[in-house]
């Protein structure tokens, strides 16, 4: 997507809800980035937080940009508007999604767009996502060096038989052992670059979703339309992991992944798909929570996106 004597432009794209510490901690670490190439900026959305969220004195310049949303527009809503606003005022050739709870490398931009600019069959790449240490799911389980080198995220997998997305080597330690598989199932959006031309082919984040699952839509649209998703390991983010939805378990959890795998396996999926979607929704309904419950009957009666969780 190079052009001669042209330079081109990536837009990060970060939405905040709530969690402005974090926030902060992950825009702190982006005024490190290390870019030459090209030009980069950061639209960070404060996604109808209760109370605004306020940039860092030495963040306020032409690079980091804050836009408030009166309400919460979800995972879904708050990128594309962060999307649609990179593309209107700068014109913007790439566009990066970048969870607000990581911190990255101050290379791990530069990895992305030379990665994506020289592999034009790639139309989205991923990161390498470690977990920020700390955060792992099982501390016990390593060394005191270890931490901050388990994996979260090196590719990914969809199981279609379980309507699961699984990321290839997590709770790994890093040894270098995925880097060579350069392709992955689908990139999360926790870390990914995304061409302007490909948005423009296949559309942006699905606002029926709201929040799980969006990227794995994304990805497979864009696997429709010809294109394959590649995996760059020199880019490197670490994350914190569902800080402001609560995570795997939660009520919100719960209800939009039960919910959503019907929606996703009602998009993509063949008649095996279906079968696993009606197997699993029985499952829930019969033996899942309340919450799981609902997301089941309102996928079934077409109620989608933002819905109250409480």
């Amino acid at each position: 997507m190079g052009y001669n004597n042209i330079v081109l432009h990536v837009s990060i794209i970060i939405v905040d809800y709530n969690s402005h510490r974090d926030t902060r901690e992950c825009l702190l670490s982006l005024d490190k980035i290390k870019a030459k190439g090209f030009k980069w900026n950061a639209i960070i959305i404060d996604n109808g937080s209760k109370e605004p969220l306020v940039l860092p004195p030495n963040l306020i310049n032409n690079n980091f940009e804050l836009i408030r949303s009166s309400s919460n527009l979800g995972f879904t809503g708050g990128n594309n508007m962060g999307i649609y606003h990179s593309i209107e005022k700068y014109n913007s050739d790439y566009v990066v999604l970048l969870n607000n709870d990581t911190v990255v490398d101050p290379h791990f931009l530069q990895a992305l767009f030379e990665c994506i600019e020289e592999n034009p069959k790639y139309g989205i790449v991923g990161s390498k996502i470690y977990f920020y240490q700390g955060n792992e799911f099982h501390q016990n389980s390593y060394k005191k060096d270890q931490l901050g080198q388990v994996l979260w995220y090196a590719g990914g997998s969809i199981d279609w038989q379980h309507l699961a997305a699984f990321h290839r080597g997590v709770d790994e330690v890093d040894r270098g052992q995925f880097d060579q598989q350069k392709t992955s199932d689908f990139a999360t959006g926790c870390s990914l670059i995304i061409g302007r031309e490909i948005l423009e082919k296949v559309g942006t984040l699905d606002k029926r979703y709201f929040l799980y699952l969006e990227d794995v839509d994304l990805s497979m649209r864009a696997r429709k339309a010809g294109y394959e998703i590649g995996f760059c390991p020199e880019s490197k983010v670490w994350h914190k992991n569902a800080s402001s939805s609560g995570g795997s378990g939660s009520t919100i959890h719960d209800y939009y992944q039960a919910r959503n795998r019907l929606l996703f396996a009602a998009t993509h999926g063949d008649w095996q798909a279906w079968l696993a979607a009606i197997r699993l929704a029985w499952q829930d309904f019969l033996s899942g929570n309340e919450k799981k419950r609902q997301g089941v009957l309102h996928a079934l009666t077409n109620q989608f996106g933002k819905q109250p969780v409480v």
